[in-house]
């Protein structure tokens, strides 16, 4: 088998408390479990290892996500890093994240995070607005994701990246300013910003449905969104994909190789996987996880594969390499892109641009509609 780096995704399902926005899988109260459940994903890198020589290929990226992977004491995660090295080739990552909540950063812990191989940490901040903070259901406040920003700095982390919330409810267009110029003064080295999603099932849900929240118009996520875009590029950063903003040569590796189709190797309850053919994930119980393997896999189809790689090329700046597309699905699968685009390109939503193509700067907040007409119906 030709040599190939990988990466590879941890899902940890354990919080302290469950954010009124999320819908993913976490556990709350579950923190017993959870050097069981650590073994567990050891045994499953172990199995799969065995399975597929895929998985014993170089791992590029680590990223161990939630969840909160901050609550995970400090043996225990030396323990699951100890592990893995014994069971994955990782001699040569290039990048490891660790996700955290700004009220587990000490100065310890942070100091043992770096002792251990993270060189990346990407922290769930939000908003640097208490009232918003509240609001939603966040363990911390402002002045103290700005301590726990600069306990980073002092553990030795250079590449820190921080989320942000736009759209939020009673959110203003100078309340996002404000957290958004607070990253900055803090050095972060890369912000990804999301637009608020109400998810069914979710606390946010519930209380819309109740009338207790307002939803952001249309019209004014659509301002914040382009005032993130316009002060993080003036501030330096390269809007590299649609929620993402890096300083130079700090973009997120990991993620990155989703969406060039990287393979990577999905560990735990609820995580996901893909081997450059076929993606599997598996259920999200974590009662059942520690009993076994309870993974499902989807088989793609010629078409399932046209539409992600329409889907995954179009989020990012570079757009979809027409060349790689042609090599990889074949000269039909580019062509039916290229006819599908003409009306989209004439228009001036998407741009033809040294054999890529990609979405229009003003294109962006419409992109979703924009990718289901060049979806084929699968």
């Amino acid at each position: 088998m030709h040599s190939v780096m990988i990466g590879v995704y941890i899902h940890i399902p354990f919080c302290a408390s469950r954010c009124t926005y999320c819908d993913f899988y976490s556990n709350v109260g579950e923190g017993s479990r959870m050097s069981v459940y650590l073994g567990a994903v050891c045994d499953e890198a172990a199995r799969r290892s065995s399975a597929n020589p895929l998985w014993r290929q170089p791992v590029a990226t680590l990223y161990i996500g939630g969840g909160t992977p901050s609550l995970i004491p400090v043996a225990l995660l030396e323990e699951l890093m100890a592990s893995l090295r014994q069971t994955l080739d990782m001699s040569a990552v290039e990048e490891a994240t660790i996700e955290v909540n700004p009220d587990d950063v000490t100065l310890p812990v942070a100091t043992a995070w770096r002792r251990m191989g993270f060189n990346r940490v990407s922290m769930g901040v939000q908003s640097l607005v208490d009232a918003e903070l509240r609001a939603i259901g966040r363990r911390h406040d402002a002045d103290g994701a700005m301590r726990a920003l600069a306990t980073l700095r002092q553990a030795g982390f250079d590449n820190v990246s921080a989320d942000l919330i736009y759209g939020l409810s009673g959110q203003t267009i100078d309340t996002l300013r404000y957290s958004l110029r607070c990253l900055i003064d803090a050095g972060v080295n890369h912000v990804s910003a999301y637009n608020l999603s109400y998810e069914p099932g979710t606390v946010l849900w519930r209380q819309r449905e109740r009338g207790e929240v307002t939803e952001a118009s249309d019209e004014l996520c659509v301002a914040m969104y382009t005032m993130v875009v316009d002060i993080l590029e003036h501030a330096g950063y390269e809007h590299y994909e649609i929620s993402n903003f890096a300083l130079p040569g700090c973009h997120s590796r990991h993620n990155s190789g989703y969406w060039d189709y990287t393979p990577y190797l999905g560990l735990g309850a609820g995580a996901h996987g893909f081997d450059g053919n076929n993606r599997y994930y598996n259920r999200q119980s974590l009662i059942d996880y520690i009993a076994g393997d309870v993974t499902v896999v989807e088989h793609l189809t010629a078409d399932e594969h046209y539409n992600e790689w329409v889907m995954l090329g179009l989020r990012t700046a570079r757009g979809i390499d027409l060349d790689r597309m042609s090599r990889c699905l074949g000269h039909e699968a580019t062509q039916r892109l290229l006819d599908a685009a003409a009306p989209l390109i004439a228009s001036g939503k998407l741009l033809l641009d040294g054999g890529r193509l990609k979405l229009a700067r003003t294109a962006v907040m419409v992109s979703d509609d924009i990718m289901s007409d060049l979806f084929v119906c699968v």
